[in-house]
């Protein structure tokens, strides 16, 4: 099997296990406690601190990233 085969089959697997968990209602829950913590909705800028802004931005990629894997491949 090709490496990009792989590389595909792990990240499939991955996304199943993300579905699993963060969707029940305990994960739901803490999907939308991280979406706040990380400041997902919220402005990430600071304008006296351009470290704070990439910390914070870092903080909102994750919560992207989450939501990313929970759609499937085709929307």
């Amino acid at each position: 099997m090709d490496h990009n085969k792989e590389a595909q089959k792990r990240v499939e697997q991955l996304r199943k296990d993300y579905k699993i968990a963060f969707g029940s209602d305990e994960g739901k829950r803490v999907l939308e406690d991280i979406s706040i913590r990380c400041h997902e909705s919220s402005t990430t800028f600071s304008k006296d601190n351009s470290h704070e802004t990439a910390f914070l931005e870092g903080q909102r990629s994750i919560s992207i990233f989450i939501k990313a894997m929970l759609k499937s491949n085709n929307q």
